[in-house]
Order: structure tokens, then sequence, then C-alpha cells
């Protein structure tokens, strides 16, 4: 079955069972809700999964799926460098939603995580807030603050990279523990 570097939802979803489907968000939006048969590989990780991601493409072909089709186009991009044939999902998960198809949750309770560009953002406008009345209250060089966080976001838009996104998908809340039996390279350590 060929496949092409990106896919619709309206084009994947007929064709899930033949798909493997690979979700490269963090650990911590995987588990609140991802595409049915899904394996989470976080797009950090991607190249250190490289052997079991071409294992997985011998067997059919690469889907991957990230909130809103960003990252998974980078992980497309990154096994394209590697020989690996994958596509992505237009619009990812939101766009799947929208669709009207459902999400496949782990077992056990539900965990609420903002997506990782929401957290960016939440991130970046505490911190600049912070420098601006740290700036106004205390010393005019916590304005800094501000200003390198509004560097790092300018830096972030011309490179297409996030610091702060690899940062945060670091924190406790965008992990989840590994689970027995859990494949080495499928994100769940």
């Amino acid at each position: 079955m060929s496949i092409s570097s990106i896919l619709s939802v309206d084009e994947a979803e007929p064709r899930l069972a033949a798909l493997n489907v690979v979700d490269v968000r963090t650990p911590g939006e995987f588990a609140s809700g991802h595409v049915p048969g899904a394996v989470n590989v976080p797009l950090e990780r991607v190249e250190g999964s490289l052997a079991e991601l071409r294992s997985a493409a011998e067997s059919g072909p690469l889907l991957l799926v990230c909130a809103s089709g960003a990252r998974s186009e980078k992980g497309v991009a990154v096994l394209a460098s590697h020989g690996i044939a994958a596509a992505g999902l237009t619009g990812g998960t939101r766009a799947w939603v929208a669709a009207g198809h459902r999400l496949e949750h782990p077992p056990g309770p539900v965990r609420a995580v903002w997506g990782m560009e929401r957290q960016v953002r939440f991130t970046a406008g505490v911190l600049v807030l912070l420098g601006l009345a740290l700036g106004l209250l205390l010393h005019p060089a916590f304005q800094l603050l501000s200003a390198g966080i509004a560097g790092g976001l300018v830096f972030s838009a011309l490179t297409d990279t996030c610091g702060m996104a690899v940062v945060l998908g670091r924190l406790p809340f965008n992990r989840r523990p590994a689970s027995p039996g859990a494949r080495p390279g499928n994100g769940t350590g």
C-alpha cells in the first residue's frame, strides 16, 4: 500500500487498521487522548527509535500524528532523512476530533494536559509579565528577562524549533511512568 507524505483525516480513517500510527506528542498529551491504536514516540525520541520505526514501516505504512500536524511534519522529515517513508496526519488530533472520530485513552483516569503549544504560550507570557513587573517594582534590569523571552520567540519562529517546548516536555506532568511490557523507544519511559 503506497502512502503520500500527508494524509487527511478522510484518507486516513478508512485505512487506520493497515497503518502503523505513531503519535509524536509528549507522553502527557498522548495520555489525554490519541488516535486509536497509536503508539507514543515523542518527537525528540524519533531519532533514537529509528530501528523500531524502520521495522514498523516494513510491516505497514507509518502515519505520524500530533496535535496540529506541525510536529508530525517534522517527524516525517526526520524519518525521510533516514530513508524511512512516513506520512503526517493533516491537522493532527484536532482535525481527527473535528471530523467526529473518537480518541482512545489509556486505562485509568483521563489526565487533562494542555497541549505543548499552549504550555509554551502560557510560560512565555508569565515570564514576560514577571520580567516587566520585577523591572517596575525592583530593578529595571529584570526587564531583560522579557527581552530574552522575546528574543527566544523570534529565534524559535526563524528556526522552527522551540527550546522552551523541549524543557517543558521534560517536566513530570508531560511524562508518564514506563508501563510493564513497554517496547523500547515507544516513549513510555
